[in-house]
């Protein structure tokens, strides 16, 4: 069970209020963290750039790339709602998480993201001399910015111990035999 509550619509304030309608409006689903980040809209919306900064990506970097990359972080930092949302993404686009084979970008992208969530400190420059070869420095940017705030969703769902989404039950992994 979380540690902090869900908004109550019904009681919250009008700001409140209006930042759940507005990411409605914009997303069309309203998941447990979001309704925990609500008790602050701020904070909510801090939290929402990753969509800005994944649509900042998009030209560039697929999908699934982007979905790998963001599951390498999340798994990598242990927490299990976001592993279960990008095990969706791929279950539902057609794909089998475990049985993936990335391209030598993908790869690299997923050792990137594993380690900015292991220790941001240690990345390998061998690792950066790669991303440097592929992608300008603008890009580079905003893949460290949004891995930032991917990060940031890893350490509040844990922290908080949210809930998993009802929807997403059928998308955990299943526990090795």
């Amino acid at each position: 069970m979380a540690h902090l509550s869900s908004i109550d619509y019904a009681t919250a304030s009008a700001e409140i209020r209006a930042e759940h309608d507005r990411e409605l409006a914009l997303r069309g689903r309203m998941t447990n963290m979001k309704r925990i980040l609500l008790n602050s809209p701020a904070a909510h919306r801090i939290y929402a750039e990753w969509f800005t900064l994944r649509d900042l990506l998009r030209p560039v970097l697929d999908d699934r790339a982007i979905w790998l990359f963001s599951k390498a972080i999340a798994e990598t930092m242990r927490a299990e709602v976001p592993v279960t949302f990008f095990r969706r993404a791929l279950i539902d686009s057609g794909l089998d998480p475990e049985a993936i084979e990335p391209t030598a970008d993908e790869a690299l992208l997923m050792s990137f993201g594993k380690a900015v969530a292991a220790d941001a400190n240690a990345i390998p420059d061998e690792t950066w001399a790669a991303l440097k070869a592929r992608y300008d420095e603008t890009l580079l940017v905003n893949l460290v910015a949004f891995a930032g705030i991917m990060v940031a969703t890893c350490v509040f769902t844990n922290a908080v111990k949210v809930d998993l989404d009802p929807e997403l039950e059928g998308y955990r992994r299943k526990a090795q035999g």
